[in-house]
């Protein structure tokens, strides 16, 4: 299956500059997983462990944030469109 990923800038130094990319899996974890696969660092950047999103980091799937579906175990099919949203704080 061939879902998009939107890479947000913060994290394109990752990617060599890549904003979208195509990766595959059935859930949201398995794509998370491919695309940290490929891009060394994002690991880190993504999870705070294993199977753990780091707080400041939100995903969406085809504009519906995975903490209101399944979380991570949230199925993905083919031409779904998955977007890294890291968390924006000021003051």
């Amino acid at each position: 299956m061939a879902i998009k990923v939107r890479i947000p800038t913060p994290l394109r130094s990752l990617t060599n500059g890549v904003d979208m990319l195509e990766a595959a899996g059935a859930d949201v974890q398995s794509v998370l997983t491919e695309v940290c696969a490929r891009f060394s660092g994002m690991e880190k950047r993504l999870f705070k462990e294993p199977g753990e999103l780091n707080r400041f980091v939100n995903i969406y799937v085809n504009d519906e944030d995975i903490r209101f579906l399944e979380n991570l175990k949230t199925p993905v099919k083919d031409g779904d469109d998955l977007s890294i949203v890291p968390a924006i704080a000021g003051g």
